[in-house]
């Protein structure tokens, strides 16, 4: 596992806390991968790639605002309510296009399409969550993030540098997997490889973080790709200008700025 070795040489462990518990491990993943900071920004490049080696490339903005205003781990920054805006700049068929999240605790997220070649904007049904994102082989549901309380968790074992996590989901018949497991650095709680399975244990999708650095003191993936290994297709996804606690707005969130994009902080 080429990743894993990568990031045991970025992350350094000390000696690791031993004791936590799975559902304590799991929080702690959650809040670096989603809950960093009240907000953030990034401008990523995808490139999806193929089974023959074509390539398609995509530039997008993401937006990210969190309800709760508290970095505690003990308290809900782990896991609120929570608002995503994606803004498509790259190629012309996509330029333009918006993806808004409304992220709930209670109940199905909400989410928007807006198709600016169309002037629509389509509401997402839930059950569209686990599809492509826009092409790529990351879903819908990868961008925003699952609850946590939709899967049972296992910690299957420990060693020097990783926590390995098995998810089992509650409703098996809600989702196209069996189950995932996660390798998780110990030091910064990055899941650095996550492996979907379906129910004869065949692995199908594998995520991993490619790049990891430190942005205003939070571990953060700076590249990560999703392998698809049914279609024989990956999709890379790099970010730049990454930036937490920029003062974002609620109302930016909202399907006015679907049709009409906040131009100054998507700069």
């Amino acid at each position: 596992m080429r990743t894993l070795l990568l990031l045991t040489l970025l992350f350094v462990t000390g000696a690791a806390n031993a004791t936590l518990s799975v559902d304590e491990i799991v929080k702690r993943v959650n809040k670096t991968i989603y809950y960093q900071g009240q907000d953030g920004r990034a401008q990523v490049n995808m490139t999806i790639t193929d089974s023959q080696g074509r390539e398609r490339k995509r530039r997008l903005t993401i937006l990210r605002l969190d309800a709760s205003n508290s970095d505690a781990i003990e308290g809900d920054a782990y896991e609120s309510e929570q608002k995503f805006y994606v803004y498509f700049r790259r190629p012309a068929d996509v330029s333009k296009m918006a993806f808004l999240v409304w992220k709930h605790l209670d109940k199905e997220d909400d989410r928007w399409l807006y198709l600016p070649a169309l002037d629509l904007v389509k509401r997402i049904a839930a059950t569209d969550k686990r599809t492509s994102f826009v092409g790529s082989d990351f879903f819908y549901e990868d961008v925003s993030g699952r609850r946590l309380n939709e899967d049972n968790h296992q910690l299957l074992e420990t060693t020097d540098n990783y926590y390995i996590v098995k998810n089992t989901p509650k409703k098996p018949d809600s989702v196209e997997f069996a189950y995932y497991k996660m390798f998780i650095h110990k030091a910064s709680f990055i899941p650095v490889q996550v492996e979907y399975y379906d129910s004869s244990n065949n692995k199908y999708r594998e995520a991993k973080a490619l790049a990891v650095d430190t942005i205003q003191g939070f571990p953060t993936v700076t590249k990560a790709s999703m392998k698809n290994f049914r279609s024989g297709s990956k999709t890379v996804m790099t970010y730049r200008k990454i930036e937490y606690n920029v003062g974002l707005e609620d109302e930016l969130f909202s399907e006015r700025f679907l049709r009409n994009a906040p131009k100054k902080q998507l700069r």
